[in-house]
């Protein structure tokens, strides 16, 4: 039975069948090399098997007998999530203005666009490092880690939908002779509201996770209980604290997704 000579056939990645054999053939061998080459210390591998048996085996079942140091803990991580968020946003708008090419001068866009890049550079795990060797431990760091984090997405974000905007009311209100804070206020600010509000509630929420993680290396919050946990060998409690991060966060995702959807 011959094919209908109409139907559609997805074209092929490669179209040279040599080429594309010969980079799939590569890929395979490059992959094999790597997982050849790979140092693995396999009776080390061995002992951590063991080691993990031990760690589980403590963690079963899991102690909530210090639920006020628990509490303590996550409190202080909404803290710094929460205030993390309304630095990050609030540096976040300017920046965006600044990196958003249809709006800056270019010197200005350039300035905006390292800033984000940046920002965006490093895991908030070495932001926190840095952080904590600077400013000592505690939540502060935190803050300040998770307002790097915010900038480098926020500004991001933001900066592309102000280069999405209708630009023919920016021509209107300046061809009427409005001043530049004027044009901002009435004419773009309306435009990226939505978008903005979206990401401000999208990253409290990340800005929930990622205080968990850097807490871990002393920046506050429910990491550095969880760290402590671990130091002490109290593995029923930091189970116990795992249990709450996960259970914290997929509520805090549901609530922030009926958030957003009302908002779009």
């Amino acid at each position: 039975m011959s094919q209908d000579p109409d139907t559609w056939r997805k074209p092929p990645f490669i179209a040279n069948p040599l080429l594309r054999w010969a980079v799939y053939l590569g890929a395979l061998a490059y992959f094999g090399w790597v997982a050849a080459t790979m140092p693995i210390d396999w009776a080390r591998v061995a002992q951590g098997i063991e080691r993990a048996g031990r760690i589980f085996g403590g963690a079963f079942p899991p102690s909530f007998e210090r639920g006020g140091l628990l509490i303590d803990g996550f409190l202080e991580s909404l803290k710094i999530a929460i205030l993390a968020t309304v630095g990050g946003v609030a540096l976040s708008i300017p920046i965006a203005f600044m990196a958003a090419r249809n709006v800056a001068p270019l010197p200005v866009f350039y300035l905006g666009r390292a800033i984000i890049i940046i920002a965006r550079s490093f895991h908030p795990v070495i932001v926190a490092i840095i952080f904590v060797k600077a400013v000592g431990f505690g939540p502060f760091a935190g803050v300040l880690t998770l307002v790097v984090y915010s900038i480098g997405f926020v500004a991001k974000m933001l900066a592309e939908r102000i280069e999405e905007i209708d630009f023919g009311q920016v021509e209107a209100m300046r061809a009427a002779g409005a001043p530049y804070l004027s044009t901002l206020v009435y004419a773009i600010f309306p435009q990226i509201m939505p978008r903005q509000i979206g990401l401000t509630i999208y990253q409290l929420d990340s800005n929930l996770r990622a205080s968990a993680v850097v807490g871990i290396v002393g920046a506050g919050g429910i990491g550095a209980t969880l760290a402590n946990a671990f130091g002490r060998y109290d593995y029923d409690f930091a189970l116990a604290i795992t249990i709450v991060i996960v259970a914290v966060i997929l509520v805090s995702e549901a609530i922030s997704g009926q958030i957003r959807k009302r908002i779009a």
